[in-house]
C-alpha cells in the first residue's frame, strides 16, 4: 500500500507543506476585502460544503465513542485556528505567519509527552530541535524578517499551533480506526454549519463595495477547498500511517514555501534563509528515519 511507503509519506508531506505554505498568502489576499472573522468563516464554510457529500456518506460510521474526538478534530484542529490565523494576519505579514507555524511540532511533542505518554526516539527529538532552530533562524535572519517584528498578534499563531498539537495527538491516539476521509468529513460536518451561520450575521453588504472583492472571495474559496478540506484529508490519513511528530513536521517545511511566496511579493531572501531551510530539512529527515 502506497501510504505505508516512506517515499510516498514524504511526498505527501511536501505536498501539504506547499499547500499550507501557500495558505498564508491566500489569507492575505482574502483579507483585502473581508475582515478576519468573515475570512475564517468563509474558509471553514467552503471546506465543509466541499466535504458535505463525504460527510453524508460517512454519517453511518459516526459512533458515540468517537464524538468527542471528532469535535476536537473539527473545532480545535480547524475551526479555532482558522480564526486565530486570520486575526493574526491583520497585523503581521504572511511569511512570518508561516514561520511561526513551525512551533507546532514542539507543542505536539510536549502534548504527547504530558497527556498521552507517547514514546519518542532520540533521533526524533534531535530532529525536532534542529527543525525548531532552523525555524527560529528563519525568523531572525534577513533585513525584513526579525524577532522585533513580532507583536502581540503573533501569540494568536502560537495558540493556533497548540490547537494543532492537541488535534494531531487526538487523531493519532483515538481515531486511527477511521480513515482520513471519515475523520475530516465527519469533523467538518459539525464545524461547517456553525461557520456558515456566523458568516450571515456579519456585514457582507459592505464587502461588495470593495474593489476586486470577487477575486478575494475566490482566494478564500481556494483556501477552504484546497488549503483546508483536501489538505486535512491528506493530513489525517498521513497521521494514521506515521507518527504524530512526523506528521506535524510538515510545519518545518511550510516556511520554505511561505518565503517563496514572499519573494514573489518583493521580500528579500538571503543566504541565511537558505542555510536555515537546510537545517529544517535535516530535522525532517531525522524525524522520519527508521533506525
Amino acid at each position: 500500500m502506497l501510504w505505508k511507503k516512506p517515499w510516498f509519506q514524504l511526498s505527501i508531506l511536501m505536498l501539504l507543506a506547499f499547500v499550507w505554505g501557500s495558505s498564508f498568502i491566500l489569507m492575505k489576499i482574502g483579507l483585502k476585502s473581508f475582515d478576519s472573522m468573515q475570512a475564517a468563516t468563509l474558509r471553514i464554510g467552503f471546506a465543509s460544503l466541499f466535504l458535505m457529500p463525504y460527510s453524508i456518506k460517512h454519517l453511518k460510521n459516526l459512533k458515540k465513542k468517537d464524538l468527542k474526538a471528532l469535535l476536537i478534530a473539527g473545532f480545535i484542529g480547524s475551526f479555532i485556528p482558522a480564526f486565530l490565523f486570520t486575526k493574526a494576519q491583520t497585523r503581521i505579514d504572511s511569511a512570518l505567519a508561516g514561520m511561526l507555524n513551525s512551533l507546532t511540532p514542539v507543542f505536539t511533542f510536549l502534548v504527547g509527552l504530558i497527556f498521552y505518554h507517547l514514546k519518542f526516539k532520540g533521533a526524533q527529538l534531535i530532529g525536532i530541535i534542529l527543525g525548531l532552530l532552523g525555524a527560529l533562524g528563519l525568523i531572525t535572519s534577513g533585513s525584513d524578517i526579525s524577532i522585533s517584528n513580532i507583536n502581540s498578534y503573533a501569540f494568536f499563531i502560537v495558540l493556533a499551533t497548540i490547537c494543532y498539537a492537541f488535534n494531531i495527538n487526538v487523531v493519532k491516539t483515538q481515531l486511527t480506526h477511521l480513515s482520513g476521509v471519515q475523520i475530516t468529513a465527519l469533523s467538518f460536518f459539525f464545524t461547517g454549519p456553525v461557520a456558515i451561520a456566523y458568516f450571515f450575521t456579519t456585514d457582507f453588504q459592505s464587502v461588495t463595495h470593495s474593489p476586486n472583492w470577487g477575486i478575494h472571495l475566490g482566494a478564500l474559496a481556494l483556501l477552504g477547498i484546497l488549503g483546508t478540506a483536501v489538505a486535512m484529508l491528506l493530513m489525517n490519513t498521513l497521521i494514521r500511517y506515521t507518527s504524530a511528530v512526523f506528521a506535524s513536521s510538515v510545519t518545518y517545511i511550510i516556511p520554505i514555501f511561505a518565503i517563496a511566496w514572499g519573494l514573489m511579493d518583493g521580500e528579500i531572501i538571503t543566504i541565511y534563509h537558505l542555510l536555515f531551510m537546510s537545517v529544517i530539512l535535516i530535522g525532517v529527515y531525522l524525524i522520519n528515519r527508521k533506525k
